[in-house]
């Protein structure tokens, strides 16, 4: 593997097509230096923006990925970007043009749109990833899209090279893409396997909470249900590394053997006031 420190950000090498809530842009080098040495394949069933898997796979040549999320207009964008970019890429070519002519009124009309086409389903979703307040991520308990428009000038809705990088990249290696329930790698994973977890992250004050990335919160039984299959994992001999809040109870949570934690600085991108990104830490957790 190449060094954390090579230039992740060259525009030659597929980047996260979406900008996600708690993504790992930020830390990537941070998560590669935390990385084993060697693993089998790689689960990640937070998937999200995808930063540390983007990474491995620039770095590891015929590397096996298993990639899942229980956000289905997610996947099925990253399905599409594999198997139909030329339309996906023509889709939000037609996006941009109509937003240019009445941002506002166009906006709104495809917020309050629901396509079942999986290509329409995941430009809409970048649609509004580039154009949304912020690059926000957030649905109600219906499950509808609630973010407002953004106020950008020009937002780069069509990045074309970016996404046939990445359509590059999910065709050239082993990856299977699956929405589905983090606990559901349980069957698939093997010994000397890696799994990253980075899920909603607990709240570590009454206002902090940001889980709502599906129509169903990231509950505190879903973080207990979560440490249980950490457990399983090691049992397993499965390698484990895990993102979290640097809250109380994910500390003491994973404080004993064979879990090691520690504390990284991380920033929050999407906080609507700029200077409450910096200053922040959150934990790393591994087994190994």
């Amino acid at each position: 593997m190449q060094s954390p420190n090579a230039n992740y950000l060259d525009i030659t090498i597929p980047k996260p097509f979406v900008k996600w809530a708690g993504g790992k842009r930020q830390l990537v080098s941070t998560l590669a230096e935390n990385l084993p040495k060697s693993f089998g394949t790689y689960f990640e069933p937070f998937l999200g923006g995808g930063a540390l898997f983007f990474y491995i796979l620039t770095r590891q040549n015929k590397q096996r990925c298993n990639i899942s999320d229980l956000n289905s207009d997610l996947i099925t964008t990253y399905i599409t970007i594999r198997d139909k970019v030329d339309e996906l890429v023509s889709s939000l070519k037609n996006h941009e043009k109509h937003y240019q002519k009445d941002s506002k009124t166009y906006y709104y009309a495809i917020r309050q749109n629901n396509p079942k086409d999986s290509i329409e389903r995941a430009s809409r979703l970048l649609f509004l990833n580039r154009t949304c307040f912020n690059g926000l991520y957030r649905v109600n308990s219906k499950g509808m899209f609630n973010v407002p428009l953004g106020s950008y000038t020009k937002p780069k809705i069509v990045n074309e090279e970016n996404l046939r990088a990445v359509n590059n990249i999910l065709q050239s290696h082993d990856i299977s893409i699956r929405y589905r329930d983090f606990a559901d790698i349980l069957d698939d994973v093997r010994e000397n396997d890696l799994v990253y977890f980075d899920p909603p992250y607990q709240p570590i004050s009454a206002t902090a909470s940001f889980t709502s990335y599906t129509s169903n919160d990231f509950t505190t039984n879903d973080l207990d249900r979560l440490y249980v299959l950490c457990q399983k994992l090691d049992s397993k001999g499965c390698k484990v590394m895990l993102s979290n809040s640097d809250s109380e109870k994910v500390f003491e949570m994973f404080s004993h053997k064979p879990w090691k934690i520690c504390k990284v600085s991380a920033m929050r991108a999407i906080n609507s006031d700029s200077k409450k990104r910096t200053g922040h830490f959150e934990l790393l957790i591994k087994n190994y």
